[in-house]
């Protein structure tokens, strides 16, 4: 029976586990599992200021950033939700320096749970759309064999691997959207029924775009091919694009992929000079990987501006990468930048003396 437009996340769930009948039905629990989390996230972002949710919680993470009370919270929310389901082997979190083993007094499952619990946190107390990303791996063999604690290098795999990824968008309305390998799909939360249902089915990236996303201000950190393709589009109609662009910026990356989702842009989050330790700001395995998946279901492009993100091999459980994705033909325009910077640089002058954004003399 075809889906209706006002399926619910459950039964969309159980139409596609119709297609592999040997499915046990551990993964759509452990997906409903996550929604539930989401579903409790959205209630204490919602409350915003009258539920004291707002404010740093006076501690740092793992990644030397100041921890919202929001980021807390809904760590705890997403590892109270997961853990007793018997569906994880193990989780890990941006929230979190080392993985997190399904406590012994609840059954150990196949799955790994790697997320994001509050995506543009800083963004919490000027009421921006905020967001959870997740993403969900098979645990390896001998993890679910001897039922053995986690350790990460149970994580560290490619995105390629990847079972189903997803985020929630906490907006003027909360959506989910979820790829399980068979296409985009989107889900807004009926607030009446506290049930997801199902309003943006297969959805699909136009190839083409006339809008990007970057932060300007970091322009004299980037390298030529970044330059070149951001120079190039404010050029606009004139120049050799030969039509205008808009640039957005919102500083909330969930925020971001799901305009890109809907309406198609590219967004540039590059690999710069601004710290060399770092080959990027975002975390690959829980932030990069899932909007990656996405993007590439729903027929678009995900890159580190060289390679495709799903095919990285990751090295360390908060590894950071570059990131572009969005619209496939922008994309793929800025990766044939970065394979031929040297000649661009060479022979253009906007690069080298006249750049919209070159560096103050």
């Amino acid at each position: 029976m075809p889906l209706s437009r006002r399926s619910t996340l459950t039964q969309f769930l159980i139409e596609e586990r119709r297609r592999f009948p040997q499915a046990s039905g551990d993964f759509n629990a452990l997906i409903l599992d996550v929604a539930l989390a989401c579903k409790a996230i959205a209630r204490s972002v919602s409350f915003g200021a009258l539920g004291d949710v707002l404010g740093a919680q006076g501690s740092t993470n793992v990644q030397g950033e100041v921890q919202q009370k929001l980021d807390v919270i809904s760590n705890e929310m997403f590892m109270r939700a997961n853990e007793w389901g018997g569906h994880l082997a193990g989780m890990a979190s941006e929230e979190m320096e080392q993985p997190y083993p399904i406590p012994r007094e609840f059954p150990r499952g196949k799955y790994l749970l790697v997320f994001d619990p509050l995506d543009g946190s800083s963004n919490i107390d000027v009421n921006v759309s905020v967001g959870s990303i997740f993403s969900i791996l098979r645990a390896p063999a001998d993890v679910v064999a001897s039922g053995r604690d986690v350790t990460v290098e149970d994580f560290l795999q490619p995105g390629a691997q990847q079972v189903a990824a997803g985020y929630a968008l906490y907006g003027p309305t909360t959506m989910l959207m979820l790829t399980v390998g068979s296409g985009v799909y989107g889900f807004t939360l009926d607030p009446n029924l506290g049930e997801f249902k199902l309003t943006h089915p297969l959805i699909r990236i136009p190839e083409d775009t006339h809008e990007f996303a970057i932060n300007a201000s970091n322009s004299r950190f980037w390298e030529a091919p970044v330059k070149r393709y951001v120079d190039e589009c404010m050029a606009g109609r004139p120049g050799v694009r030969g039509k205008d662009f808009n640039m957005r910026w919102i500083a909330s990356m969930v925020a971001e992929a799901h305009r890109i989702l809907m309406r198609g842009g590219v967004f540039l989050y590059p690999r710069d000079t601004k710290d060399p330790s770092k080959a990027g700001r975002l975390r690959l395995l829980y932030e990069a990987n899932p909007i990656a998946m996405l993007m590439e279901q729903a027929g678009g492009r995900a890159s580190t501006g060289r390679e495709p993100v799903l095919t990285v091999q990751p090295g360390s459980l908060h590894q950071r990468i570059g990131l572009v994705f969005g619209s496939r033909n922008e994309v793929e325009r800025i990766e044939r930048y970065h394979a031929e910077p040297l000649s661009w640089k060479d022979s253009n002058p906007l690069f080298a003396e006249r750049s919209l954004f070159r560096d103050a003399a």
